[in-house]
């Protein structure tokens, strides 16, 4: 960094500029936050009024009910069905009754990783409502992003992130789609020094070498995929297909996921358990070299 004790960039220009290039899409769509975080905030801070409601569709990425709860509004549930699937007929009787003014979706979904139809997302995309869709691992899904459909679709905000594919986590990266009648509000209401200049550089930076990306992302996928058919042989787990960087699985029998966890961690393996309503005795396990999963299945297999 040539120049760390002047401000950064309060529009993101350098990067906003790369990312339209990229996706090919009008800079004037763009709005970089720290992290997508922020810009999930920003959306609710922007859009609700308190007492506001949103559309929740656990289990899903809890940010969504956290900030709701921040900002006073009120989160309705619909609950996923089996498999992880959306429950569209769920989400428009409940758009009906409670008259929301956002739905948050997270497609691939956090935890398990299922991706949700175009069909599905069109069919609430015809809702009275704005559509949040949270493409956090998409690119580890063979399914294009919808940044392009914002342009199509005025009630649609589409929102990626620099955390996963570019591992820039720690350095707080995220970007959205936006409406441009939406958009210069969001403008008016975030904080003018948001993203750091180092960020801003990072990003850009590895924006410049999409062939390593797609190296590691391949890479990771063929892991991934590998993981997942070890995983099923595994007698008392039942591992979920999954377009992220996991692999979800149930712990059935008399097994418990924390004691698991617990297990594995002894051994220097992390993963992550869940056990709460709709998620009851399940690990999270991240996707990593193929020497990590030797690793972690020596270990499954030894309990």
């Amino acid at each position: 960094m040539s120049f760390p004790h002047i401000y950064p960039d309060p529009e993101t220009r350098m990067l906003r500029r790369a990312l339209a290039k990229m996706h090919d899409i009008p800079v004037e769509h763009l709005l970089v936050g720290c992290g997508a975080d922020e810009l999930i905030d920003l959306l609710m801070r922007c859009v609700l009024n308190p007492g506001d409601k949103i559309i929740d569709c656990p289990p899903t990425f809890t940010m969504y009910a956290f900030d709701a709860d921040v900002n006073d509004a009120r989160v309705v549930t619909v609950p996923r069905l089996d498999g992880f699937r959306v429950d569209i007929e769920g989400m428009k009787k409940a758009v009906a009754e409670h008259k929301p003014k956002m739905i948050f979706l997270t497609s691939p979904n956090n935890p398990d990783g299922s991706m949700m139809p175009d069909e599905e997302i069109l069919e609430l995309l015809n809702l009275p409502v704005l559509v949040v869709l949270d493409e956090a691992y998409i690119e580890f899904s063979s399914v294009p992003s919808k940044l392009k459909w914002v342009d199509t679709y005025p009630n649609l905000v589409v929102l990626r992130t620099f955390s996963k594919s570019a591992a820039l986590a720690g350095l707080r990266v995220g970007y959205g789609s936006f409406p441009l009648d939406m958009i210069e509000f969001l403008w008016r209401a975030k904080q003018p020094y948001n993203v750091s200049a180092a960020s801003e550089i990072a990003a850009c930076a590895a924006l410049t070498n999409p062939v390593y990306l797609q190296t590691v992302r391949d890479a990771l996928v063929s892991e991934r995929d590998r993981l997942f058919s070890l995983l099923q042989a595994v007698p008392y787990l039942e591992p979920f297909p999954s377009h992220a960087n996991f692999v979800l699985c149930q712990v059935s029998g008399d097994r418990d996921a924390k004691a698991l966890k617990d297990a594995l961690a002894n051994a220097g393996i992390m993963v992550r358990h869940y056990a709460k309503k709709g998620l009851s005795n399940y690990i999270r396990i991240s996707v990593g070299k193929p020497e990590h999963t030797d690793a972690l299945m020596k270990m499954l297999h030894s309990l």
